[in-house]
């Protein structure tokens, strides 16, 4: 069986813009591409890193193997040349990069690509399409689980979306605070805990419901959930209870005025003595509806097409642009588009989180200029500490942040550096980025 390789998971021109600076000499000038936000969606005041580890392991089999350059050569998009140089083709430049799970704003330099622009343009729409999607669907992740606090989110939108895309979208959800998905494929592809018991279809499957209940804690044990509203909550609640008793795991809610019936439900459970018994509810939630659910008795929230669609946004508008090339001297020269709305930053930046005495975040703070003068930069408001970290060194991936573990990792960056952000920033209303943007031209 072939093994897929991942360059064709592209834009033409990539390849059309190879072949033209193959034929006219540019192809080998050193080259720096940043990928960055213009702006932060609507209502959005941080982003979320997410699709590293995914970008990595993708561009490990970023390769053209004999099945590729035949498809390529018989459409006619490349020419001879072309071929025999991505015949030969592995990515042996430099990547730089937020970590997973890393907090941004707009203008963050939350990827940096160098090498020659032959090695770095293939990788543009590769680049984007992950970090676009997961990144997105991580943003509303955050949010969700920022209004859920500490009750658990558990992600549930694998029917709503591509079905790789619904194993992306899992990934990112975890990074982002959910505590377990329902899709297989993610919890083994990245050990993450998977979590699911029944639907509707399994109780209209019964002669009645309580005859579904039986069989489901024949099967499960009574620590599993059940299923309340097919027919009538009230009771369902009664005929789970007398079918597993006062130790049941769970009742989920999915339809009606959700938190109206957690109250009445959590009420019906104390007085059958089944105290323990949690409620999780389900149905279209997204982050509003959520926060509007703090007050209900409920224990946790599942949560599908919103999250996986990015809850209104399902792309965050990541960019990959040349900012520095060699010139024809030989000397780096920053580049830069003046076109209107869609102007760019010349120059490589390093980016830095200034916090306050109180470890809160203040300002990102972008430089450019000369390596000594942007090492030697110090903040003079507070501290600060370098936002982007090696993730290929000449060609070769750091492996921590792939896999399991490195899901793990963002995970746990994430927690980290939403908790940093200023007091307010979970706040679900229209507002300013959470922190202010500060270039600096080092010269």
């Amino acid at each position: 069986m072939r093994t897929m390789t991942t360059s064709l998971l592209t834009d033409r021109y990539e390849l059309t813009m190879l072949r033209a600076a193959l034929a006219d000499g540019t192809a080998y000038r050193h080259s720096t591409f940043e990928v960055f936000t213009r702006n932060l969606p609507p209502g959005r005041r941080y982003g979320v890193v997410a699709g590293t580890g995914r970008l990595l392991e993708a561009l490990a089999d970023f390769r053209f193997d004999d099945d590729d350059l035949a498809w390529l050569s018989q459409a006619g998009v490349v020419d001879r040349t072309t071929l025999d140089f991505l015949a030969k083709f592995r990515f042996r430049g430099t990547i730089h990069g937020y970590p997973e799970g890393e907090t941004y704003v707009a203008a963050s330099p939350v990827l940096t690509v160098t090498g020659t622009f032959a090695e770095c343009v293939l990788l543009e729409t590769l680049v984007l399409s992950i970090l676009n999607h997961d990144s997105a669907v991580a943003a509303a992740a955050s949010r969700m689980t920022s209004a859920a606090v500490d009750r658990p989110c558990i992600e549930m939108g694998s029917r709503r979306t591509h079905e790789e895309a619904a194993v992306a979208a899992a990934r990112a959800a975890v990074i982002a605070g959910f505590g377990s998905t329902s899709n297989l494929e993610a919890g083994r592809r990245y050990d993450l805990e998977t979590t699911g018991t029944s639907a509707h279809a399994f109780t209209l499957l019964h002669d009645d419901e309580q005859a579904a209940f039986a069989g489901q804690i024949a099967a499960l044990g009574p620590q599993t959930t059940l299923l309340v509203d097919t027919y009538d909550v009230a009771a369902g609640v009664r005929r789970a209870i007398d079918v597993a008793g006062t130790s049941l795991g769970a009742v989920r809610i999915d339809s009606g005025d959700l938190g109206s019936l957690a109250v009445e439900v959590r009420r019906q459970l104390d007085s059958l003595g089944a105290r323990d018994t949690k409620i999780v509810v389900t149905s279209d939630l997204d982050e509003h509806a959520i926060a509007a659910l703090a007050v209900a008795p409920v224990d946790a929230y599942g949560v599908g097409t919103r999250l996986v669609t990015g809850s209104g946004h399902p792309t965050c508008g990541m960019v990959y642009k040349l900012v520095a090339r060699e010139a024809s001297n030989g000397m780096i020269e920053p580049v830069e588009k003046t076109s209107p709305s869609k102007a760019s930053r010349g120059g490589r930046k390093t980016a830095n989180r200034v916090t306050g005495i109180d470890g809160r975040s203040q300002s990102e703070v972008l430089l450019t200029g000369h390596e000594d003068a942007v090492a030697a930069w110090r903040s003079e408001s507070g501290q600060a500490r370098a936002l982007q970290v090696p993730l290929v060194l000449d060609g070769a991936i750091d492996s921590r942040w792939t896999g399991p573990y490195g899901v793990r990792t963002a995970a746990s960056r994430h927690e980290r550096s939403r908790a940093e952000l200023p007091r307010g920033a979970r706040r679900l209303s229209d507002g300013d980025p959470v922190i202010p943007t500060v270039n600096i031209d080092l010269g």
